[in-house]
């Protein structure tokens, strides 16, 4: 067994351990546990400087996970967008090849929280099959995003099994890997990993730093082994409250990505995912972060602003022209339930 498996089997996953090494009260947590699971690193626990910080909010199970807030499961329509198991097909030249049910650190505030959370990994090649065939027969895809879960959590062997089968397809132009192993299990970006990654150009990986605090020596490292590699890094941060929800926060996570070579892609407005409503943070908030990022800082450090929009649509640019339309207020009332001014009207 590799380091980096040792190193997740001895993940928090007990309340007991977080009260045991924080002087907390288990008890609330349990029934949070008992509906969302909580798997947590050690590695990423070591971040965490006191309790309700940016890393603890992130990763810690909260009572307001069960709160009713009468959002959905599933708010992007994905089961209704599958048509084989595993793989999801929005666009008409991309897909989501879902490779993993398990993630390293349990994110709280996860888009797929109801499904995210086994022990264990999708591992045979047969649990990948009928999307591989999918794509296989259907000549209009050309990019294949590696999703699940986190496909990092596969062993090289069987990952590298997809990555070549994949590889094979003539019409297949590139493929990406969606991943917060980098942020959360540094360690499994291991050198014999991205020996094998190289072989399998083009080939992009997107992280998912969403505060400073994630940008240590060792994630910096994992990046950079990534990068040596020629693999080019992406980012997508999720726009969370009391997480990252202020423009100087931002600004520096942003400038930081480009020191360990990530290039800022996106800032997600938060998907209205059933059991994360605390997270939800107002998209004037979002414009006043990018507000703060144009003009002050590189313009490569600057992401787009999107909303995912519910029943499929995709992703959608926040711009300034989209919410100022002759000094009337934009209405974005059928998802967002909310008025979005442009800060300063």
């Amino acid at each position: 067994m590799e380091h980096w498996q040792k190193a997740l089997d001895k993940s928090l996953t007990h309340p007991e351990e977080l009260a045991h090494l924080f002087h907390i009260d288990n008890e609330p947590l349990k029934p949070v546990i008992e509906h969302y699971p909580m798997r947590i690193t050690h590695y990423y626990l070591s971040l965490i400087k006191k309790p309700g910080d940016p890393i603890w909010l992130q990763c810690v199970p909260d009572l307001r996970e069960l709160k009713d807030d009468n959002l959905p499961n599933d708010p992007l329509n994905e089961d209704g967008l599958t048509p084989v198991p595993g793989l999801i097909h929005r666009y008409p030249d991309r897909v989501v090849l879902l490779v993993s049910s398990a993630c390293p650190t349990l994110c709280r505030f996860c888009m797929r929280k109801s499904r995210i959370g086994s022990r264990r990994t999708l591992s045979s090649d047969h649990s990948t099959d009928a999307g591989l065939k999918y794509i296989e027969r259907n000549s209009g895809i050309r990019d294949v995003i590696l999703s699940g879960g986190d496909p990092l959590l596969l062993s090289d062997d069987v990952l590298e099994g997809i990555l070549s089968r994949l590889h094979k397809i003539a019409h297949i132009g590139m493929i990406r890997i969606n991943t917060r192993t980098p942020v959360t299990l540094p360690e499994r970006i291991t050198l014999r990993l991205c020996r094998m990654l190289r072989r399998y150009h083009p080939l992009y990986v997107n992280t998912h730093f969403n505060h400073p605090s994630e940008i240590t020596p060792q994630s910096a490292e994992a990046c950079a082994r990534l990068a040596d590699a020629g693999i080019p890094l992406g980012n997508q941060t999720v726009l969370l409250r009391r997480v990252n929800d202020d423009p100087e926060v931002m600004k520096k996570l942003m400038q930081e990505l480009l020191t360990i070579r990530v290039r800022p892609y996106y800032i997600h407005q938060m998907d209205l995912v059933h059991g994360t409503n605390h997270f939800r943070t107002p998209v004037s908030q979002g414009l006043k972060i990018m507000a703060g990022l144009r003009g002050h800082t590189s313009g490569m450090a600057i992401p787009y602003y999107v909303i995912d929009l519910p029943g499929g649509k995709g992703k959608v640019p926040i711009l300034p022209d989209d919410v100022k339309r002759k000094g009337e207020t934009f209405f974005l009332r059928n998802y967002l339930g909310e008025v979005v001014k442009y800060p300063g009207e």
